[in-house]
């Protein structure tokens, strides 16, 4: 999984060849803690497939200021430098499969 900030935003996020599921969190975010497990198992089983980052969004708030993250957790799959699909708050591991296979199709 990678840790994104703001100088690799552009180049990792934006600029990638590949879809880009990024997670937004905090520290403090209990459900973000909590879906980590899962988010891990998801970066695993999709590996070649789509990258998986996260960005703290109290270390670096551009990027969530620029996508308009509201609350956390929220999970924005990017393709083509472009927001595809966002969930919002604590997913089921089902419902964030469902949305990846629906892009990846």
């Amino acid at each position: 999984m990678i840790e994104l900030t703001d100088d690799n935003w552009e180049s990792d996020v934006l600029g990638s060849d590949g879809p880009v599921l990024v997670e937004f969190w905090a520290t403090w975010c209990a459900p973000c803690t909590a879906m980590e497990p899962m988010i891990e198992e998801v970066a695993a089983e999709y590996d070649g497939r789509i990258t998986v980052a996260k960005l703290n969004v109290d270390e670096y708030p551009r990027p969530s200021t620029t996508h308009t993250v509201l609350a956390l957790p929220t999970l924005i799959l990017f393709e083509d430098g472009r927001e595809a699909a966002r969930l919002t708050g604590s997913v089921k591991k089902k419902k964030l499969v469902k949305t990846l296979d629906k892009h990846l199709a």
